[in-house]
């Protein structure tokens, strides 16, 4: 029989930025351990049945599909939650948002909304810091709510909740001390759309116009009638994309604009506060 340092050294992924992560990732979940348990028993035999596996896994994976669909899992901030095609794939750039939010709001009691949810990933990470919040997650995408709350139940979040709703169509009177997202903002030529894993995830969660801008649009120009006075809209975006948010977020009246950068020196989000006052000051770039 086959061990596992055998499998994983005939492991190919050439196309794969990570080929032996990959290759230890699927072996592990085949195996029902962990990667530690690989580099601890690499002279383990593995049977045939799940040998067989491995080498269907690997194929998938040569054909692009993103490790994280073939899991049905991704980890996210310190939680491990469950994807499925319909949803984007957590990423590590967004735990921005996570750590900018709680820096915002550091206690108390607080009503926060979160825009476009998809696996409830950035909804439940901020529950689960701060007990005392409650957080609610909308979603277009049904399927995606029924997986946001299937996360929610097996983390146990009794301070969370997710509902069906395009943006704030559901939303009628509702106000929030924080609303987050991240929207779709690619634009619809974007030669990355057919590369790597984004071929495999729902085009509805990546591109908004020829611009990638149109919902962030949206999102802005609505926001303010559910913000609570003083209260903090935070959203992702592209790479490229910070100066034309920070515009959409002064234009449209909030204050303390700014874009901060990810761990790449990336401007990757963009916050305003919000007290019905026209904006006047510069948006500031950390």
């Amino acid at each position: 029989m086959p061990t596992i340092e055998s499998l994983l050294h005939a492991a190919e992924l050439p196309d794969s930025p990570s080929p032996r992560r990959d290759a230890e990732l699927l072996l592990a979940f085949c195996l029902g351990k962990s990667r530690s348990y690989l580099r601890t028993w690499p002279e383990q035999a593995v049977d045939a049945a799940t040998a067989a596996r491995f080498a269907a896994l690997l194929e998938r994976r040569r054909g692009g599909e993103p490790v994280a669909y073939l899991l049905g899992q991704q980890g996210f901030w310190s939680l491990d939650l469950e994807v499925a095609p319909h949803t984007l794939i957590p990423r590590p750039d967004t735990e921005l948002l996570v750590e900018t939010a709680l820096t915002l709001c550091p206690g108390g009691p607080a009503r926060v909304l979160d825009l476009g949810t998809g696996t409830g990933a950035i909804a439940l990470a901020l529950a689960s810091e701060r007990p005392v919040w409650q957080l609610l997650g909308v979603d277009r995408v049904l399927e995606a709510v029924l997986l946001a709350e299937r996360n929610r139940a097996r983390l146990k979040l009794a301070n969370a909740r997710f509902v069906e709703s395009a943006w704030f169509a559901a939303l009628a009177g509702q106000r929030f001390a924080m609303i987050v997202g991240n929207p779709p903002y690619i634009a619809a030529d974007d030669p990355h759309l057919a590369q790597g894993d984004v071929r495999f995830e729902p085009a509805s969660a990546l591109v908004a116009g020829t611009d990638g801008l149109d919902d962030i649009r949206q999102i802005v120009a609505a926001a303010p009638e559910h913000l609570e006075p003083g209260g903090w809209l935070l959203l992702e975006h592209g790479y490229d994309q910070g100066a034309a948010v920070r515009a959409l977020f002064a234009a449209r009246g909030f204050t303390q604009v700014e874009s901060r950068r990810d761990l790449g020196g990336n401007q990757r989000i963009t916050l305003g506060r919000w007290n019905g006052e026209p904006s006047f000051g510069e948006p500031h770039v950390e």
